[in-house]
């Protein structure tokens, strides 16, 4: 029997409401009860259609495990409860299966959980999608770019420690099988003002406070830095550490994601020396001082701090120094230089340190889109992240440009929620048939036109003003805002022209408020008009493209002299403008999916739900609107088949199966419950109900059903239980019995047949005692007769061996006494001539004794005539040390001699070359010892004696020195070609191996080097002279098995036709020209799953990657 499909429901265990769609009664304060009893109940996520609601619950929750995942995979958006996971997979599924482009967004105030959420939303799609090395390289990289602008574009907040101060819309692509290939950031509005000052209780961005914690004291000193945070001026102290915050460790792991983003050495370290010159910057210091023509200027207090700047961005000091105390307007053909007093060099410095500081963000996102966009042209599909500030409303008119700007974001925003929000229930009436129903809501297009219009709104009656000549200050501002927009209704200030606000007292002077969807805001206009001029001093950008640091000088090319444009630069306000009119034009193009986020409240602590403030973030993100918008039609819809899967219980007609049509089936169930026909529509594939007070009836009515259910099945399961334990009782009885008769009759047959074995054992025992009594006394009488006549043959032997000792000592002691005799005799007869020469004789007979047996064992113990062989043997008297020494010599010279005679003189010039490539890669290269005992050989391919290469033959008029067959490693992906390689006395040159057609000629004077490893790999690269025909597609780099006599007979061959030495490089990292670009190709040490070959790898556009085991 086939286990039963377990379906499951949004509606199923629901605490709460779990799609706000079905909230009955709809109203205010049942819409936060129900948020706040499924935030106590730790359901922080909530429906409103295809809307979720997150709820930051400041704290981990075990609802984002890889179990998890799986569990929302390919599940249906309503079948299970609401989770941020359920989203992701219908956007995913929809990009994947109906090619479908989608936008994700994500809006809420500052510590509402935005960019938690987007991380959750990338982490989601990265662990469904497809699987494999390059796929996993290209996820890693997404996800690892998260870190590196966090660290350089978030700060703790008084609402939030890790507060997004920029807006972020990343497009993932994808291929056609869902995989995907890379991403695209655009980043809005970095609140670059936060450099140079910080309101009470927040920090500057986190990677001031990173660099300083957890870089190491080495690396600190080549910033010029130190540690203490209290150093810095622009590092506001009252919140240096934070807690649960472990600055150390995070700078750490921004290092490690630039890395895996694929950020060069060099690249990293530029980038924290700029972060190093914006820190510097905030501690200098002016001076008032007055010059003769009654003028003030100032000056710096301290140049120490503005020497290190210098010397760390390459700057000439004297350079700096003047941009800092002068400014030169230009006017067509006039240059006027006028002098900078205090307030104005503190600006100057200000701005010069907001605007590197901002520059740089912008570079790192552009780096990070290089490294991350997709390398194929394959047509992709997308997947938009939008991670932007939500809407902010400060206390005592504290907003300013900044929330002007983010509020005017979020209308554009709920602009295009509203129309893609109808638009889609609009085609969704319109796909079922449904008649549609004109719905009114709220249109905040005229908040957006108050604001953006080309003529009369408040950004373009801004750039007028900061565009003016004369005097331009934040009050002219607001004065031509009441002239012009004195009379919009959304608009209000105390100085309007309107009389019913001269009395409201609420209302600064130098305040206006707009009414948006939201609320009412409250904005200062101080600050307005510089922070949209946004101004730099043209020599503060001059000076900074002076500098020798090659990443800041990119950073300013306006101040390239060549290039200088006298044109106004544009505004902050008119460039967010044109952003934002791209950002809802390109999402304008995809399908949406929302994620609203709200803050529970101000603590940042987890189970506090104060109600107000949730109340407030209701309100301003239109959340009871939006409802209202989704109900106006129907508020609940529902596939056929689920329908009538979950209802089926409730009419005879469909339990417990429907054979027909699952439409005909609903309609069946409908009429049987009475249900009237303006509480629900029939669509072509979904079932419309109107009013949740009709699904929850269906509920209720489900509910009772199923307790009837599970009585009856209780009922009938207890019978069957008995049932079956009688008979498996009955059963287990006579089975006892037949085992229980089986046991006795197996036990009276084992005893019987016990005695008859013991009876049978003890007859043949004694019959067995008997015979070996026999046996034995036989055996007796034969030993005794063999001991006596062993001991009888044994006396006759000694006797006869004791007379023939006698016999033999008596023979030996005559001879003895004989040669005593003898010696005696002679010793008398020569005793007085042996006394005279005795010392001299014995010493010459001793010493040509010695002499002889040395000669005698040297000739035995001779060594190989091998000129490698070390072996010699040992001095035996210390008298013939020098003797012994020089026969060494001899011996070595004359067997060195015989061995080279026997030399041809293709053999001398091998051995030469040998020599050659001793002196080039002993001790420099690993591969070399393993190729001294392999002969030069040269020609590996026999190309003249085959005919496949009879075309390459004829092309080469040369004398080949070498022919090998190498590997041409392809940047684009590290792939290797098969190629031939071919060296004459004058070209170098590689051929297809299969055609043998000639694919590049190089001349001998156009290689300029040849650069290696020094590991035990074969990969070398052949460097060509910039500029030569040669050189135009860049250089080689190839892998061989022979590349220790490649690059010899390369080297000896380049030096006897140019009378140049050939630059061998040896390194484990190097550049490679590849057309315009340099790629680095970077050898490491690893394992490799295809055994000991070495492997190439891309890792990014600007790094080729070495894998030697």
């Amino acid at each position: 029997m086939a286990k039963m499909e377990v379906k499951t429901s949004l509606l199923d265990d629901m605490i709460g409401v779990g799609d706000m769609v079905l909230l009955e009664p709809l109203n205010e304060d049942s819409f936060i009860d129900n948020l706040k009893k499924r935030f106590d109940h730790n359901e922080v996520y909530t429906y409103i259609g295809s809307v979720v609601i997150s709820i930051n619950p400041y704290r981990s929750l075990p609802i984002y495990t890889p179990e998890k995942v799986e569990e929302y995979r390919n599940r249906n958006f309503y079948e299970l409860s609401p989770h941020i996971f359920a989203l992701s997979d219908e956007a995913y599924r929809s990009l994947r299966d109906q090619d479908k482009d989608q936008c994700i967004l994500i809006t809420g105030e500052s510590g509402a959980g935005k960019t938690e959420a987007s991380k959750l939303v990338m982490s989601y799609v990265a662990a469904v999608c497809g699987k494999g090395a390059e796929v996993n390289q290209v996820k890693e990289q997404l996800l690892q770019s998260n870190p590196v602008l966090e660290a350089f574009g978030n700060a703790k907040t008084v609402r939030n420690d890790n507060s997004s101060r920029f807006g972020k819309y990343m497009d993932i692509e994808f291929d056609f099988k869902g995989d995907p290939l890379g991403g695209v950031i655009s980043n809005y509005l970095l609140e670059k003002s936060r450099v140079v000052k910080q309101p009470r209780g927040e920090r500057n961005f986190h990677i001031f406070y990173q660099i300083l914690s957890g870089a190491s004291e080495e690396f600190l000193c080549k910033l010029k830095l130190e540690r203490d945070f209290s150093r810095y001026n622009y590092l506001g102290l009252d919140s240096a550490r934070v807690n649960g915050v472990d600055d150390a460790s995070n700078f750490r792991t921004v290092r490690n994601a630039m890395q895996i983003v694929g950020f060069m050495d060099h690249e990293t370290q530029s980038v924290f020396e700029v972060v190093a010159a914006v820190l510097k910057l905030g501690n200098i210091e002016f001076k008032p001082e007055s010059r003769a023509n009654g003028l003030d200027e100032s000056k710096i207090k301290d140049k120490n701090e503005l020497k290190e700047i210098c010397e760390l961005t390459g700057i000439d000091q004297s350079v700096l120094e003047r941009a800092f105390s002068f400014r030169t307007v230009e006017a067509k053909q006039e240059k006027v230089s006028t002098t900078l007093n205090v307030a104005q060099a503190y600006y100057a410095r200000d701005a010069l340190a907001k605007n590197l500081y901002s520059r740089l963000f912008s570079w790192l996102v552009t780096r990070i889109n290089e490294s991350i966009k997709a390398q194929t042209k394959v047509r992709k599909k997308v997947m938009g992240v939008l991670d932007i500030y939500g809407f902010e409303i400060f206390e005592n008119a504290d907003n300013s440009f900044e929330q002007f700007i983010i509020n005017y974001c979020n209308e554009k925003l709920q602009q295009i929620f509203i129309e893609l929000t109808l638009k889609e229930e609009q085609e969704e009436y319109i796909r079922e048939g449904i008649e549609w129903t004109h719905i009114e809501y709220f249109n905040n297009a005229i908040i957006c036109d108050l604001i953006e219009n080309n003529q009369t709104g408040i950004l373009a009656m801004l750039d007028e003003e900061c565009l003016r000549p004369g005097t331009v200050t934040d009050d002219t501002f607001l004065e031509k805002l009441n002239q012009v927009c004195a009379t919009h209704q959304h608009f209000e200030s105390r100085m309007s022209k309107c009389s019913r606000f001269l009395n409201d007292t609420s209302l600064p002077h130098s305040c206006f408020r707009i009414q948006h969807y939201a609320g009412k805001v409250m904005y200062q206009v101080e600050g307005f008009v510089d922070k949209n001029n946004d101004l730099l001093y043209r020599d503060l950008s001059q000076a900074m493209w002076k500098a020798n640091h090659s990443l800041i000088k990119a950073l300013f090319p306006e101040g390239n002299p060549a290039k200088i444009n006298l044109k106004r630069p544009p505004t902050a306000g008119s460039q967010f403008k044109a952003s934002v009119a791209t950002l809802m034009k390109n999402l304008q193009t995809k399908n949406p999916n929302y994620i609203r986020c709200i803050k529970p409240n101000d603590k940042k602590a987890a189970h506090i739900f104060n109600e107000a403030l949730v109340c407030h973030q209701i309100r301003y993100l239109g959340l009871l609107e939006n409802v209202r918008v989704r109900r106006a039609g129907y508020a609940f819809r529902q596939p056929y088949e689920p329908c009538l899967e979950r209802y089926k219980m409730l009419c005879k007609q469909t339990w417990p199966h429907w054979r027909g049509p699952a439409r005909a089936g609903v309609e069946v169930l409908f009429n049987e419950l009475g249900i009237p026909e303006e509480e629900f529509s029939f669509g072509r594939s979904k079932i419309f109900i109107r009013n949740p007070r009709t699904l929850f009836k269906l509920e209720d009515l489900r509910k009772q059903r199923l307790e009837d259910l599970a009585t009856l099945i209780g009922k009938i399961y207890r019978g069957w239980k008995c049932r079956t334990r009688f008979l498996l009782m009955k059963k287990c009885q006579i089975v006892i019995a037949s085992w229980y008769r089986r046991y006795s009759q197996q036990k009276k047959y084992q005893k019987i047949k016990s005695s008859a074995i013991t009876v049978q054992s003890y007859i043949r025992g004694w019959k067995a005692r008997k015979l070996l009594r026999e046996l034995k006394h036989l055996k007796r009488c034969n030993e005794a007769a063999t001991v006596i006549a062993a001991y009888w043959h044994g006396t006759q032997a000694r006797r006869e061996l004791r007379r023939l000792k006698d016999e033999a000592r008596n023979k030996h002691a005559i001879a003895v006494i004989w040669a005593f005799w003898l010696g005696y005799k002679v010793r008398r007869e020569y005793r007085k001539f042996f006394r005279a020469n005795a010392g001299r004789k014995i010493y010459e007979f001793t010493l040509q004794r010695l002499m002889q047996k040395y000669f005698l064992e040297m000739k035995n113990k001779m060594p190989s005539l091998s000129p490698i062989d070390k072996n010699w043997p040992a001095r035996p008297y210390l008298f013939l040390d020098s003797t012994h020494k020089e026969l060494k010599r001899i011996f070595h010279l004359w067997r060195c001699k015989k061995y080279r005679d026997q030399f041809t003189d293709q053999q001398k010039l091998i051995y030469e070359e040998k020599l050659e490539a001793s002196e080039l890669f002993k001790d420099k290269k690993a591969l070399y010892p393993a190729s001294v005992g392999q002969p030069f050989q040269g020609a590996y391919l026999e190309i003249s004696e085959n005919p496949k290469y009879k075309k390459l033959k004829d092309a080469v008029d040369e004398k080949i020195i070498i022919a090998e067959v190498v590997n041409k490693i392809n940047r684009a992906n590290g792939k290797a070609a098969s190629r031939i390689f071919l060296l004459t006395k004058n070209n170098v040159l590689l051929a297809d191996q299969k055609s043998g057609t000639i694919k590049s000629e190089v001349p001998l004077g156009d290689v300029t080097k040849v650069s290696m490893s020094s590991q035990n790999d074969g990969f070398f690269a052949v460097h060509l002279k910039e500029g030569s025909e040669a050189a135009s597609k860049g250089d080689f780099l190839l892998s061989s098995d022979h590349l220790i006599e490649m690059a010899t007979k390369l080297y000896r061959t380049t030096l006897s036709q140019t009378k140049q030495k050939l630059n061998i490089e040896i390194s484990d990292e190097f550049l490679v020209q590849f057309k315009q670009d340099k790629v680095c190709v970077k050898f490491i040490q690893g394992s490799q799953k295809n055994g000991n070959i070495p492997t190439c790898k891309r890792k990014n556009n600007r790094l080729l990657e070495v894998a030697v085991p």
